[in-house]
């Protein structure tokens, strides 16, 4: 089975043009504020331009637009990491981050919205580059691939392959007829609500500068902030609350915001994810305040919304924090480590093993208890009022299954390359599952600066592996997908 490898090479250098023309955007930060840094984004964007402009002109003649499953597949991943090393040029170029390995793991961190980071101090950067670090995470928390099948006219018919291959999440809600159609609508919204979120944050308090980059980065679930304290910078409750909000909206499955905005709200709260999702939080919520509250009742509202805060962050994997959850008890920091292990809503921005999962497990599992009772009965699983296909099941579990492997191993790894125990499950969990901040010394408080530079590489595989959804990357490793 051959590839085909012009439409390939096409794809990704469009991407690449469009990779490049993004970066001119930051140029404009960089004048503004007479800093010498745009001229190193501008050489970048001009890197990326000519690349993509060279692997689309080379495979421009090509009749065959076909693509097949296999096409689809390394696609996605071949996009992925060529954006990953062509978006670490303006760090490199412009020396704010003088080493490859950090600068690579700052760029995929970014294009996967983990929003985990290797500096110490953020605000000294250039605002152009911290700009473009904000706009990683905005380009990846649709998808790279959705944004191409949006624009591009002939990945009408094989876009679906593309779709299936990027989306997070169990299975793809179309919202239009056509995928095409779907792609575009999915940005509308996305676009939309960031623009929102940005007024509404300017007029908050915040200056336009932080107010735009805090929108991208929030409704991608990303968590890179602009600010050494993250949005526990800004005192304001208002600001911190709008922040929950759009968190909580951006790891919504983006169908049932489509049908919000329709104000077809019956859907919307006759869905079974969101009402699972909504008392998750409440519940955990619960919990971690009335801890806190315990120890502590003088603050009832900070600590609510401190509680909230964090909850809402870990469960979305977007990472932003206003205090260190490490810092409270061993009880909360235990639970927030599960937490880790869980992710939003399928079919949104937020990265993690998607609540969905668990629940449908846990549903199967308690079928699997009825049948030692009742052999000979049959119970179908079902989910939102629909009967769940065993291949469903049958691939979360081989999901949580390798999961779980990938996380024992990872960890094995990590503690091989001399990171301390706590520190290298909490680096696992958090780049896995594009979550952010860890535990141990890459807690809300640190970061992974001190991480080995083999172990940032690995750390970095582990978040394009979380934010391909595991089986997509694992994939074109075995031999079975090479064999034509």
């Amino acid at each position: 089975m051959k590839f085909n490898l012009k439409v390939i090479s096409n794809i990704i250098g469009i991407l690449l043009m469009i990779n490049g023309f993004l970066m001119l955007t930051a140029v404009p930060f960089g004048l503004y504020h007479n800093e010498g840094s745009w001229k190193g984004i501008l050489i970048s964007s001009f890197i990326n331009s000519a690349v993509g402009f060279f692997l689309y002109y080379r495979s421009r003649d090509n009749d065959n637009k076909e693509l097949k499953k296999r096409d689809g597949y390394l696609i996605v991943i071949s996009s992925w990491i060529f954006m990953s090393f062509f978006g670490m040029l303006p760090y490199l170029i412009t020396g704010q981050i003088p080493n490859v390995h950090d600068a690579f793991f700052e760029t995929v961190s970014g294009y996967t919205t983990t929003g985990a980071t290797i500096l110490n101090d953020i605000e000294i950067l250039d605002k152009g580059i911290l700009y473009w670090r904000s706009l990683t995470q905005w380009i990846g928390g649709m998808g790279i691939i959705v944004l191409a099948v949006a624009i591009l006219p002939f990945l009408g018919i094989g876009g679906m392959q593309l779709f299936v291959a990027e989306a997070p999440g169990v299975s793809i809600d179309k919202l239009q007829p056509r995928i095409k159609e779907t792609a575009m609508r999915l940005w509308q919204i996305y676009i939309s609500f960031t623009i929102i979120l940005f007024f509404i944050l300017w007029a908050e308090g915040m200056n336009s500068f932080e107010a735009v980059n805090h929108a991208m980065t929030t409704f991608a679930t990303g968590g890179f902030s602009t600010k050494n304290a993250s949005i526990g910078y800004f005192e304001s409750p208002l600001i911190q609350y709008t922040i929950i909000l759009f968190m909580f909206i951006s790891a919504t499955n983006f169908t049932l915001t489509y049908f919000a905005i329709k104000l077809n709200f019956r859907k919307v709260f006759r869905n079974e994810e969101f009402r699972i999702y909504t008392s998750f939080i409440f519940v955990l919520t619960t919990i971690v305040f009335v801890t806190l509250y315990f120890i502590d009742s003088s603050y009832a509202e900070e600590t609510f919304r401190s509680a909230l805060f964090s909850v809402v962050s870990i469960l979305t994997t977007t990472g932003f924090t206003i205090v260190d959850f490490t810092g409270w008890t061993e009880f909360i920091t235990i639970l927030f480590f599960i937490l880790m292990f869980f992710g939003a809503s399928a079919g949104s921005t937020s990265g993690g093993i998607k609540l969905v999962r668990h629940v449908i497990l846990l549903k199967n599992s308690y079928i699997e208890l009825k049948k030692q009772l009742h052999q000979s009965g049959v119970f179908p699983l079902r989910f939102n009022n629909s009967k769940v296909p065993q291949s469903v099941v049958t691939n979360i579990l081989a999901f949580m299954m390798l999961y779980v492997v990938i996380f024992c191993l990872g960890s094995i790894i990590m503690a091989m390359l001399g990171v301390d125990f706590m520190t290298a499950l909490g680096s696992v969990a958090a780049t896995l599952g594009n979550v952010g901040p860890g535990i141990g010394e890459v807690g809300p408080a640190g970061n992974f600066s001190l991480i080995p530079t083999a172990g940032k590489y690995f750390l970095a595989l582990l978040m394009l592996i979380g934010r391909l959804e595991l089986l997509t990357f694992l994939l074109i490793l075995t031999p079975a997908f090479w064999k034509i």
